[in-house]
């Protein structure tokens, strides 16, 4: 029982005017109690006021927790350290979609399932020619991924559970197949099939670098910190891209529509882009000796600069999927033997900001978003493919919230109220009068 249980609150008072009403309180199985106010317009006319929703549950959802002030992530009760370390990424996909780890026959099953949709529809290379040459991957994995309603139409009956299941593995398994169609396009490279005798991981990465003339030899570290990265990304509890999903999906739209709204969202430099800024920033400090000055513009409030990739607005602590990568980081550096200018002032920065008080006290640790921009450049992952990568990842989560939201009872519409802060009402006045 946690210690939110314990506390025994039931219910609050609050005081309207010359009411007082009485709202329930819903104890989750960890975390802070939270307070009902689905009651509160009809007995009082007011609304709450909550910008950003930080303090509003918007469901209920038993996929993941976490716990910001102790830097805590669980998937499904799992902590995140134990499947980093223990589990595979579309292990990981099954315990967010079904809610347990599987056995070994029901994972085989999976990976076989998953492994049989990889393909994508042949016209779908036509979709691709209607881009312009340098889009953004993002731009196209939204697109065509929006566009798969089209082609598997048959199969949307979301009253039915197995064509529920069906759509979340097919966005599952082709996600990758897009994403590396999308790469390979902007840089006129052939569209690759999928090779269905490689796991998830690999047959990714064959299908963004291979090419017909040789054979693609991959050193295993890079499969490894890829699968990595996908585990870590996999979900994150109610954030902007999640909270999109299932926004758009509670009006009834298919899976399809509601993970190209997530794509959408993810690509903001607020929440997905963040690790393509952290690029961009390295850049613009160009080499290791000037990291001590940026350091210091950063501590500058009248200087407009900031360094991405540090601090998280859920973890008040090191965000714990920082630990794992960053030891993830170390060794693909090693390992790869790379060389290369930013990944040097990347390393100084780290350094500098681990050790200034300034960054210390204010607890802007590192966050997952620095080390995996370092990893993805060390991978030779072009720097406008990192938030399509983040996707890739980030499906699972999608899919599972999907699933999970067209179960729960209490499902409605999201309907979100505002404060007008328009003009009052007044009459239209004619062209000739104003």
């Amino acid at each position: 029982m946690s210690d939110s249980n314990k506390s025994g609150l039931s219910e609050v008072t609050l005081a309207a005017g010359d009411k007082n009403v009485v709202l329930p309180v819903q104890h989750p199985t960890l975390g802070a109690p939270c307070i009902d106010i689905a009651r509160l317009p009809k007995e009082t006319g007011c609304f709450t006021y909550d910008p950003g929703f930080t303090a509003t549950a918007s469901c209920k959802s038993a996929i993941t927790y976490i716990d910001g002030d102790a830097g805590v992530l669980l998937y499904r009760g799992y902590p995140i350290e134990q499947l980093a370390e223990k589990s595979s990424f579309l292990e990981v996909a099954y315990l967010l979609m079904n809610g347990e780890l599987p056995t070994p026959a029901e994972f085989s099953a999976f990976e076989h399932e998953v492994t049989h949709h990889t393909m994508m529809h042949e016209r779908l290379k036509n979709f691709f020619q209607g881009f312009q040459y340098d889009a953004h991957p993002m731009a196209m994995l939204a697109g065509t991924t929006a566009s798969l309603s089209a082609f598997y139409h048959d199969t949307l009956d979301l009253e039915d559970p197995e064509q529920r299941r069906l759509a979340a593995i097919r966005l599952l398994a082709k996600m990758p197949t897009l994403a590396a169609a999308a790469y390979r396009y902007s840089i006129g490279w052939p569209i690759r099939f999928p090779r269905n005798n490689l796991d998830y991981v690999n047959r990714f990465l064959h299908m963004m670098f291979e090419v017909p003339s040789e054979p693609l030899e991959m050193n295993p570290v890079v499969a490894k910190a890829l699968d990595l990265l996908f585990i870590l990304h996999a979900d994150h509890e109610q954030n902007a891209s999640t909270s999109t999903v299932r926004l758009v999906g509670s009006t009834g739209a298919n899976p399809y529509a509601s993970v190209a709204a997530g794509i959408t969202a993810l690509w903001g430099p607020a929440h997905g882009g963040a690790n393509e800024a952290v690029l961009k920033m390295l850049a613009e400090i160009g080499t290791p000796d000037k990291v001590d000055a940026a350091v210091a513009r950063a501590k500058d409030k009248n200087d407009s600069f900031r360094l991405m990739g540090f601090g998280h607005r859920v973890y008040k602590n090191f965000d714990p999927r920082a630990k794992i990568i960053r030891e993830m980081t170390h060794k693909v550096l090693g390992e790869l033997g790379v060389n290369d200018p930013l990944l040097d002032v990347a390393l100084k920065l780290e350094e500098a900001a681990l050790k200034d008080d300034y960054f210390v006290q204010r607890k802007l640790y590192p966050n997952v978003d620095f080390y995996s921009g370092i990893i993805y450049k060390a991978l030779k992952i072009p720097t406008e493919m990192f938030t399509v990568m983040f996707a890739i990842g980030r499906t699972a989560g999608w899919v599972a919230h999907w699933l999970e939201q067209q179960e729960d009872p209490e499902n409605k519409i999201g309907r979100p109220r505002q404060i007008y802060t328009g003009s009052a009402s007044r009459d239209y006045v004619d062209a000739d009068k104003r």
